[in-house]
């Protein structure tokens, strides 16, 4: 799946994708959620947060 194609499962652009990849961008957990889903996952199997020392 291309960058693209997820943007526009989940209606944000590619950059938003982009970035979220980079992590320079957090995604809603409502987006979270969407892009979990449009792979056939689980939010925790997609996105993690370490917590800072």
């Amino acid at each position: 799946m291309t960058q693209k194609d997820l943007a526009d499962r989940v209606g944000v652009t590619r950059q938003t994708i982009l970035a979220i990849e980079a992590a320079k961008y957090s995604p809603t957990l409502e987006l979270a959620f969407k892009i979990a889903r449009a792979f056939d996952k689980s939010i925790e199997e997609v996105f993690f947060y370490k917590i800072p020392e």
